[in-house]
């Protein structure tokens, strides 16, 4: 129990500090914590950095005090820099042109996933686009809808190449462990690639009991 423990705390604080490129937010994330804060999995939080950051949070939505869809400043992770940083960058009008027509031309494949990631709009926000794009958004929820899927189908051939290459080499028991923290994102997104996906699915739940490398299988796109 306590190791199952250790990976469930683990995942959470993840969720913790990367709520910033998930979609949905703290919305999304918070049921989460609720859900799978269990008194072990909160002894195990307790030490962990920032654990007792996330465990103060947890308490405040299970008592009411914050709403499901939010967290009390003095508990955001990395003291809200993140979040804020992005949403003060301002589009012009010109780019607002160029972020519609892509969004709304996106294709969910790997072409896809590359023109969109082509435009100037989106080449301005460096590694942190998902968000930013996401942050500027957020009065727009006719595209924000759009981009939802923009943002599953990077995540999901993101993941696919991590399992592919973790597969095809002898990997330690920390990336096991780690393994095993990530398996919910993995089951998410990696049956988007239909029959393929759930193959490697399979492949990683494997792995994480045998610790021996398997061999990876090919993928043509995504079946959303």
């Amino acid at each position: 129990m306590k190791a199952k423990a250790s990976v469930i705390a683990q995942k959470l604080l993840n969720l913790y500090r990367q709520e910033h490129v998930i979609f949905g937010g703290w919305a999304a994330v918070n049921q989460v914590f609720v859900d799978e804060a269990t008194p072990d999995v909160l002894r195990e939080l307790r030490e962990l950095p920032t654990g007792k950051m996330l465990i103060k949070h947890i308490e405040n939505l299970r008592s009411g005090k914050t709403p499901m869809d939010s967290i009390e400043r003095e508990l955001l992770p990395y003291g809200g820099m993140m979040a804020e940083t992005i949403a003060t960058v301002p589009l012009t009008p010109a780019e607002w042109t160029e972020l519609e027509q892509g969004i709304n031309e996106f294709t969910t494949d790997q072409e896809g996933l590359e023109k969109i990631q082509q435009l100037n709009v989106i080449k301005k926000f460096g590694d942190q686009w998902l968000v930013a794009i996401r942050s500027a958004l957020s009065g727009r929820p006719e595209l924000l809808e759009k981009w939802s899927v923009i943002n599953k189908t990077y995540r999901a051939y993101y993941l696919w190449k991590v399992a592919s290459d973790m597969l095809n080499q002898p990997l330690s028991e920390r990336a096991r462990a780690q393994l095993q923290v990530d398996m919910p994102e993995y089951e998410t997104y990696l049956p988007m690639f239909g029959e393929a996906g759930t193959e490697l699915l399979e492949k990683l739940r494997s792995f994480i009991t045998t610790m021996k490398p398997v061999e990876d299988t090919e993928n043509d796109g995504l079946n959303f």
